[in-house]
This record gives structure tokens, C-alpha cells and sequence, in this order.
């Protein structure tokens, strides 16, 4: 059988649809999270950008409401071993695929580093005292220190000029099992409850299944791709991820885009004909996740975009599905200074849909914006 030959054309308006930026998704926050394979969350007020940008009318109280109200969305640590936000019924996936990976490298000295049991151990009673509550981090360490010992919040971490105490290394392993995610902040301090509590009879998915139907949620958001660019979107080692294409191999078929192999579910539907178009401001993680989930590099950021833009965290301006320029917020109270670098001159129409986004910007944030295009003169997000 011939294999299809698609363009990169073809490819990011494929992309933009899917990830409603050509236009509108259908549905609330739990889908358009969903259609983005999960949202990057490090930081609240850009996740809530990512998906208000993406949907009809929804703004920060709208995610607010669907992560703290009704629990359809629960905030934990996800792709790439990073705080996102997923649908709450994708969490049995999710942590069926991230409790079956491979043990990455401990950096830690010997005698920080924490046991099999031990880990097993505070894994346990984490899930045990988040039972029933949502305690911060000095809280949960206090409770560890009095049911497992002194050992397990000894500080031995160095992070951020202190040290963290021992339990710490394993917080990312504890949410992958499905005893620990993320509850509602106190004040300005992050808190973590277990999420038996709002999921009743959640259970990490099987793994092998749990791979593979990831694996199909990636390539019909970014797709077509390989295993080693899901391998990066994942953080995880290319042989990991020849496995899970190789389990999956019966429902995926090939494509080439411009030369270059990729995969996509069998099942998946050509592209149309239509160009990308749009010009979108993408917030900070949502333009790095758009990066890593959308490659090649050297396509999506053409030009200068590859110096200027590239290797930086900035948030983005996307045109027609390519990196074109940069952008940068400023709040103040109601005011929101919003300062754009287009590294292409914008003609009369390009500017009428700056302009609406950046009011659609304003609209989600529940702010007023102001316009300026200049240069960026702050740099990127560490």
C-alpha cells in the first residue's frame, strides 16, 4: 500500500483545528483539556489563558469551577513530569502510563536517597493522611515525620537555597500511583489531598493499555509523529516508546510529511486542503507544550523565530500555525499591559485579529488590556 504524503500545510491546519486555535472546540474546559492532551499548569493563570483561548466563552472562573467545583478537572503532575491539568476521568490513564515507566536517574547522594520499601512506605501513608484532607507541604511533612519516623522529612534535598526533606524526591511517584494530587491553594501556599477523594473507585489503569491509549490521545492531537517526538513530549526514553508504537502497530498507519515518516492512528481521517490561518497569543508552557508536541523545529519556528524565539520560554505569537513573534503581560489591578514583538510587518487584517485576541485575552483574565507593539524586553520564563 502507497503511503500517504501530506504537507506541512496540511499538518498545522490539522493541528490548529484540533487543538481549537483555527477556531472555537465545542464543550467546556474538560474537553478542550482533553484535546490538548493535557494542559500545562506550573502556572494557574497560564493554563487558564490556554484553554479560555481555545473555547467559546470560558474564562478563569469557568476553569476554576470545573478543577474545584465539580472535579471534572484535577491538577497533578503529568507529561514530562510537570504540573497539568487533565480530565479527571483520564486520571486512571494517565497514572497507569506514569507508574509503569522506567525509573529515571536519581541525582541525589547515597545516603539521601530513599530505599524500594522506604519509598513504598511513604507512598502509603501519604495516600492515607491525604485520605480525608488537603494539607501543604509543611503540613503533610509534619504528619510524615509522626506515622513513618523522623528519617522521611530529615532535609537532605538541596532546592531553591534550602533543603527539602527526604520524602520530597518522591512526590512526582506518588501522584503517578494515585495517592497524591493537587488541592485547592491556602493562600498562597500549594496544597495536596489524595484523590480517592473525589474520583470514588479510582485505580491506575493497566499499564499496557494505559500506553497505548495515550499514545492514540497524542497522534490525534499532534500528530503525525514518531517515537522519539513522543518519547520528548512524554520525557521518557526513545526505546520506551518504540515499545508502546510497536504494542500499538495493528491501529496506527504511516504517513510522510515532507519527506520525513510519521504515524498516525489507522482509524484517523486525512487532512482537508484548507491552510492553516489565524493568529493566536499563546501563554507561557502552552507555546513550550505546542513546541514539543509540534515538530519539526525548523518548520514551526521559521526565519528569525528560530533565534529569537526558539530557545526561550516566551509566550507566542502564532501565525497561521507558525511561530512569528513574541509576547509579554504585564497585570496591574484591572490593567493588563499587553506588549507584542511581531518579527513579520502585520498588515491591516493581521492587526484586527490582534486586536480581538488580545480583547479576548482581557475577557478570560476578567481584565482591561491595553495594546502595545514594540519589543519584548523581558526575557522568557525559567
Amino acid at each position: 500500500m502507497a503511503v500517504e504524503r501530506w504537507t506541512w500545510r496540511q499538518v498545522c491546519a490539522r493541528r490548529l483545528e484540533r487543538h481549537g486555535l483555527a477556531g472555537p472546540l465545542k464543550g467546556g474546559p474538560v474537553e478542550v483539556v482533553a484535546a490538548m492532551a493535557g494542559t500545562h499548569a506550573q502556572v494557574m493563570s497560564a493554563a487558564e489563558l490556554a484553554i479560555g483561548l481555545r473555547s467559546e466563552d470560558v474564562t478563569r472562573q469557568g476553569v476554576r469551577e470545573a478543577l474545584w467545583g465539580d472535579r471534572t478537572l484535577v491538577k497533578t503532575f503529568a507529561a514530562r513530569g510537570t504540573v497539568h491539568l487533565v480530565p479527571s476521568v483520564d486520571l486512571p490513564m494517565w497514572t497507569g502510563v506514569l507508574s509503569g515507566l522506567p525509573s529515571g536517574t536519581n541525582g541525589l547522594p547515597d545516603e539521601a536517597r530513599m530505599s524500594p520499601e522506604q519509598t513504598d512506605e511513604v507512598i502509603e501513608a501519604i495516600g492515607a493522611i491525604l485520605a480525608d484532607e488537603e494539607l501543604t507541604v509543611d503540613e503533610l511533612t509534619e504528619a510524615l515525620g509522626e506515622r513513618v519516623g523522623a528519617w522521611a522529612v530529615e532535609p537532605v534535598m538541596p532546592a531553591w537555597h534550602e533543603m527539602w526533606p527526604r520524602w520530597r524526591q518522591i512526590t512526582h511517584e506518588a501522584a503517578a500511583r494515585g495517592a497524591l494530587c493537587f488541592g485547592p491553594a491556602k493562600g498562597r501556599k500549594v496544597t495536596y489531598t489524595n484523590p480517592h477523594r473525589w474520583l470514588p473507585g479510582f485505580k491506575p489503569a493497566e499499564a499496557e493499555a494505559a500506553d497505548v491509549e495515550l499514545l492514540k490521545r497524542y497522534l490525534w492531537s499532534y500528530g503525525p509523529s514518531t517515537p522519539a517526538r513522543f518519547a520528548h513530549w512524554l520525557s521518557v526514553t526513545t526505546g520506551w516508546a518504540k515499545g508502546v508504537f510497536e504494542a500499538a502497530a495493528g491501529g496506527l498507519r504511516q504517513v510522510e510529511v515532507e519527506g520525513r515518516t510519521g504515524w498516525v492512528a489507522a482509524d484517523d481521517t486525512e487532512p482537508g486542503d484548507e491552510p492553516p490561518r489565524g493568529l493566536r497569543l499563546l501563554p507561557y508552557f502552552d507555546g513550550y507544550a505546542y513546541r514539543v508536541g509540534n515538530q519539526p523545529p525548523e518548520l514551526l519556528y521559521p526565519g528569525r523565530a528560530g533565534e529569537r524565539v526558539l530557545p526561550h520560554n516566551f509566550q507566542v505569537l502564532v501565525i497561521d500555525g507558525v511561530v512569528a513573534g513574541l509576547w509579554h503581560q504585564r497585570r496591574s489591578g484591572r490593567r493588563l499591559a499587553v506588549t507584542v514583538e511581531a518579527l513579520e510587518p502585520l498588515g491591516p487584517r493581521r492587526l484586527r485579529e490582534l486586536d480581538e485576541q488580545v480583547e479576548r485575552i482581557g475577557h478570560i483574565l476578567e481584565a482591561t488590556p491595553e495594546l502595545t507593539l514594540g519589543p519584548v524586553t523581558v526575557g522568557g520564563h525559567p
